[in-house]
C-alpha cells in the first residue's frame, strides 16, 4: 500500500536553524533506512515545530481529509494540535475543564453519526495515581485555532493497584476502550465502556488478557545492555484499524500487527503471536494510528525534530 501525496494547500514547516540540520541529517538517515523493498516506512514528514516536541498520541481525522491531532506528554500545555501529513502545525485547541496530567495517547473515531477525539490521561511512571482520566471531545468543525471541552470523561482505576499505561485504543462499535500496560511482561489488556453513565463514578478496568508475541530483547542484547534491552519491548501505542481487522501494537522497537479473525473478541486476537515490523530508526517512539482509509499507519516519536512516518503493513 502506498500513501496518497500530500495535498499542496498543507502548510509546510519552516526549515532554519540548528533544527534544521539535525532534521536534515535525521531525515537523511531515514531515507536510507526506509528504501529497502518493500518499504514498511516511507518518511512522510518531520515535526520542527517547537510546541510539538514530546508527541506522545496522534490521531487521523475522520472529518477534515490529510489532517492528523497530535498531543503532548505530560508536563506540557493542555492543548491539541492539528497537522499536516508533512508535520506542519494547522491549528492549535486549548483545553477547557481537563489537565495534562500526563497524557499517552490519542484516539479518533465515529459514534452514533458523529466524529470523536479520545484523550488518554493515563501514564503513571511512578505507580502513585489513584484514578486516571480519558477525555472524549467531539472533533473540532473547523481546523484553526480555538478551544475545546470535554463531552464526557471516564474516571476509572485498576482492580489490582497503579500501573503505567502508554497505550489506548477504542472500538466504537463495541462501545469499548481497551488499554495495554506498559512496564509489565507479557502486557496486560484491560477494557473500559466508552460512554458510561454520567453517574457511574469510578469505574474499575476489566481484565481481559495478555498480549503474546511481543518481541523481548536477544541473548546479545540483554547481555550488552539489560536495562536497555527490557525497556525497549515496552508497549507505547495502540490502534484499531477503521474496518477493525486489526489492532496495531507499537513497542520503542517493533509494531506489532494482531489480526482479527471473523467476529472473534479483541482479548483472542491478541492472545495470538503479531506479524512483527521493525521499526527504522524513530527515537522514542510513542505515538501511532492508523489512516482514515485504513491502509496504512502514522508513527512519530517523543524528540525534537520528530520525523512523521507512514507504514505500510
Amino acid at each position: 500500500m502506498r500513501p496518497r501525496p500530500p495535498s499542496p494547500t498543507a502548510r509546510r514547516p519552516a526549515f532554519a536553524g540548528p533544527a534544521c540540520a539535525t532534521a536534515c541529517a535525521l531525515a537523511c538517515a531515514l531515507l536510507a533506512a526506509c528504501s529497502a523493498p518493500p518499504p514498511f516506512a516511507q518518511l512522510s514528514g518531520l515535526l520542527l515545530d517547537a510546541k510539538l516536541a514530546e508527541v506522545s498520541g496522534i490521531a487521523a481525522s475522520h472529518r477534515h481529509e490529510e489532517v492528523l491531532y497530535v498531543a503532548n506528554d505530560g508536563g506540557n500545555a493542555a492543548n491539541l494540535y492539528a497537522i499536516g501529513r508533512r508535520g506542519g502545525r494547522l491549528a492549535t485547541f486549548r483545553i477547557e475543564g481537563a489537565e495534562n496530567t500526563d497524557w499517552e495517547d490519542l484516539a479518533s473515531f465515529e459514534l452514533d453519526g458523529r466524529d470523536w477525539l479520545l484523550v488518554a490521561d493515563t501514564g503513571d511512571n511512578g505507580g502513585l495515581r489513584r484514578t486516571l482520566q480519558l477525555h472524549v471531545f467531539a472533533e473540532p468543525a473547523k481546523i484553526a485555532d480555538g478551544t475545546l471541552r470535554p463531552a464526557w470523561t471516564i474516571v476509572f482505576r485498576w482492580p489490582d493497584g497503579a500501573r503505567d499505561c502508554e497505550a489506548v485504543a477504542v472500538d466504537p462499535q463495541r462501545r469499548e476502550v481497551l488499554l495495554v500496560s506498559k512496564k509489565r511482561q507479557p502486557p496486560e489488556l484491560f477494557a473500559l465502556p466508552l460512554h458510561p453513565r454520567a453517574d457511574a463514578g469510578t469505574l474499575v478496568a476489566h481484565p481481559l488478557g495478555r498480549l503474546a508475541g511481543v518481541p523481548q530483547g536477544d541473548t546479545d542484547e540483554v547481555a550488552a545492555n539489560p536495562e536497555l534491552a527490557r525497556i525497549r519491548s515496552q508497549v507505547t501505542a495502540a490502534d484499531i484499524a477503521p474496518d477493525r481487522h486489526a489492532i496495531a501494537v507499537m513497542t520503542y522497537r517493533d509494531v506489532l500487527l494482531y489480526p482479527r479473525r471473523g467476529r472473534e473478541s479483541w482479548a483472542a486476537a491478541l492472545s495470538r503471536p503479531p506479524e512483527v515490523h521493525a521499526l527504522p530508526l524513530l527515537p522514542q517512539a510513542e505515538a501511532l494510528a492508523w489512516s482514515a482509509d485504513g491502509r496504512g499507519l502514522y508513527a512519530t516519536g517523543e524528540f525534537s525534530p520528530a520525523p512523521l512516518l507512514y507504514l505500510n503493513p
